[in-house]
């Protein structure tokens, strides 16, 4: 039995969105074929605070190349993101932009233990892509650069709060003298 990868492609359903067939390249090396599908964004594609919704049209521009070993894949990608402002909780979107390649091969003969087999004349483009946008995401997004964020004393907006938002506190560790002061201050008043 051939030696079994974690990306072994096992049964893909031709019609799966991000399903492609490689049938019109052929396994002439050299040559090359085109495509710039749109395809909706698979589940699940975010990390805490910001992602890509689900079912999002994103845009491919790929190139199927045939070589020796397989199927090398290299294409862009160009995604909608959604979610909230790591500074100011406010919700943003903004837009990604991703490269990725990937050699698929024809047979485990050929492929290491990661690499990626076809499934006949079937390759699937959403591991690879999934890979670089879950990279390419950042984990602490911002609105802006100048985002200012969150008063971390009442939690208001400090650029709806304006320049004289402050509060007044005691450090515990003068807490003590700040009896005495009040003393000294009435024991004034009086005398």
């Amino acid at each position: 039995m051939p030696h079994e990868s974690r990306k072994t492609l096992h049964s893909l359903d031709p019609r799966a969105p991000w399903v492609i067939s490689t049938h019109d390249l052929g396994r002439r090396p050299g040559s090359m074929r085109r495509l710039s599908p749109v395809l909706p964004a698979p589940v699940n594609l975010s990390v805490d605070m910001i992602g890509v919704p689900e079912g999002a049209d994103i845009e491919l521009d790929i190139r199927l190349e045939a070589v020796m070993e397989g199927v090398l894949v290299t294409g862009t990608a160009r995604a909608p993101l959604s979610g909230e402002c790591s500074r100011c909780l406010d919700p943003l979107t903004s837009e990604i932009e991703v490269g990725f390649q990937e050699l698929y091969f024809y047979s485990a003969e050929d492929a290491a233990e990661d690499d990626s087999l076809l499934d006949g004349e079937l390759l699937d483009l959403e591991p690879i892509f999934r890979d670089a946008v879950v990279l390419a995401l950042p984990l602490s997004p911002v609105c802006g650069e100048d985002c200012p964020g969150l008063c971390v004393e009442c939690g208001t907006k400090l650029a709806e709060a304006g320049p004289d938002h402050r509060h007044d506190l005691t450090d515990a560790r003068w807490a003590a003298l700040q009896g005495l002061r009040t003393e000294s201050n009435t024991k004034d008043q009086e005398g």
